[in-house]
C-alpha cells in the first residue's frame, strides 16, 4: 500500500500493510532529530520519508496586511493579534500566551477587533501542493481549525473563556463565531482548490484535563458540538475522513463524536483518566480510529531506547488488531526528549506494525 491507502484503510477499521505513522516535534528536538537521522537542517521531507511517517498537510499562505501590530517583547500574530512571550527552559524554551488583549473586551470591541477575511488567502497552490505529496495521505486543518476553547482563551485567558461559556457571554461567543466563520470559508475554498485531493480533515478541541473532564456534556452539546459539526459536514461534502484532536481525558464525548460523524481521535494521552489504550480499543474501537497512545510525558521523554521500544510493542500489540489505529506521540514531541528515543519509536513501529497477512 502507499501511504494514502494505508490511512484511509486504517480509518475504515481494515487492517493496512502496516500501522500509518505521524509525527510532530517541537523545533529543538526536532533539529536534533534530523541530525541524528544525517540530514540537513529544513531537510523536512528526507525526514518524513526516513521515518515513515504517511501524513502530509496542506493549507494556503496568507497574502493579507499585518492587522495586528509588533509589540517590543512580544511576538503578535499577523492575522489574529494573538500575543507571545519566550520563556525559556532547562531544554529550550517556547512562546507561552499572554497578554490577552480581548479578556475584558465588550460585544463592540469583538466586533472591531480585525480578523483576515477569506480572500486574504493565496488558493491557487493547493492544487501543486498536493500534487507534491500524491500517494500520502493529504490533510487541512489541524488542532487550530474549529477549536474554541483554546483559542478563544489566547484572546481572552484561558480562565475567562470558562467563564464566558458558562455564562454564555456575547462577546466572548461573537468572537468564537467570527474566527470560526472564517475558518469555515477559508477551509471550504481549500478543499474546493484541491479538486478531491484531499484525504483528512483535521479539527481541534482539548476537552480534558489529566483527571476529568474540563466541561460538562451538556456545555459541550449546547455549545461546543453544533460549531464544530459545521466543520464535520463540510468535510464529508467534499468526501474526507474528519479526525479531531483533543488532549486530556476526553473519552466521555466520544459517543458524540461518532454521531457526529467524526472518524478519528487524536492525541489519546495514556496516563490521562479514561484514556489508556485498552479502555479505548475495547470500548470505542469498532466505532472510531485512533490516532496516538505514545506519550510525551513518559519513556520517549524519560526513559531509555530500550522503555520506547517495550512501550511501542505493547501499544501496538493492544491497538492493531482489525486496523483503527495510526501510532504517534500524544503531542508535538517536546524538547525534552532524547532525539534516540524518537528514532527509535519510529524503527520499531515500522518493525512491529506490520500485519502478518502482509
Amino acid at each position: 500500500m502507499n501511504s494514502r491507502e494505508r490511512v484511509l484503510a486504517a480509518l475504515s477499521h481494515s487492517e493496512p500493510d502496516r500501522v500509518p505513522l505521524y509525527y510532530e516535534a517541537n523545533p529543538g528536538v526536532h533539529a536534533r532529530v534530523l541530525a541524528l537521522a544525517g540530514l540537513e537542517p529544513g531537510d523536512e521531507e528526507r525526514l518524513l520519508e526516513f521515518l515513515g511517517v504517511d501524513f502530509r498537510t496542506v493549507g494556503p499562505a496568507y497574502r493579507g496586511r499585518r492587522l495586528h501590530a509588533e509589540l517590543p517583547g512580544r511576538s503578535v500574530d499577523p492575522e489574529w493579534g494573538i500575543r507571545t512571550r519566550w520563556v525559556a527552559h532547562d531544554s529550550g524554551g517556547y512562546w507561552d500566551y499572554c497578554d490577552f488583549p480581548l479578556r475584558d473586551a465588550n460585544e463592540e470591541a469583538v466586533a472591531n477587533w480585525p480578523m483576515p477575511s477569506p480572500d486574504d488567502y493565496d488558493y491557487s497552490s493547493i492544487p501543486e501542493q498536493c500534487r507534491r505529496h500524491a500517494g500520502r495521505c493529504i490533510c487541512v486543518g489541524g488542532p487550530g481549525l474549529g477549536d474554541i476553547i483554546n483559542s478563544a482563551g489566547m484572546l481572552r485567558s484561558p480562565e475567562q473563556v470558562l467563564v464566558d461559556l458558562a455564562l454564555e457571554n456575547a462577546a466572548a461567543l461573537l468572537l468564537i463565531d467570527r474566527r470560526l466563520g472564517v475558518q469555515l470559508e477559508v477551509a471550504r475554498r481549500t478543499l474546493e482548490a484541491a479538486r478531491g485531493m484531499v484525504d483528512v480533515v483535521r479539527i481541534g478541541e482539548d476537552l480534558g484535563c489529566q483527571n476529568g473532564p474540563l466541561i460538562g456534556l451538556e456545555m459541550f452539546r449546547r455549545l461546543i458540538r453544533p460549531r464544530h459539526q459545521k466543520f464535520v459536514d463540510l468535510a464529508e461534502a467534499y468526501g474526507c475522513k474528519v479526525m479531531i484532536h483533543s488532549c486530556g481525558s476526553s473519552s466521555w464525548a466520544f459517543d458524540d463524536f461518532v454521531e457526529m460523524g467524526i472518524d478519528g481521535v487524536e492525541t489519546l494521552q495514556p496516563e490521562a483518566k479514561d484514556m489508556a489504550p485498552r479502555f479505548l480499543k475495547q470500548r470505542y474501537g469498532d466505532r472510531l480510529a485512533f490516532q496516538g497512545c505514545i506519550s510525551t510525558a513518559g519513556p520517549l521523554a524519560r526513559g531509555t531506547v530500550e522503555d520506547v521500544e517495550r512501550v511501542v510493542r505493547e501499544t501496538l500489540e493492544i491497538m492493531m488488531p482489525g486496523g483503527g489505529y495510526c501510532l504517534a506521540p500524544t503531542h508535538m514531541i517536546q524538547d525534552d526528549t532524547p532525539a534516540e528515543n524518537v528514532l527509535a519509536m519510529y524503527r520499531v513501529a515500522r518493525e512491529a506494525g506490520t500485519y502478518r497477512h502482509v
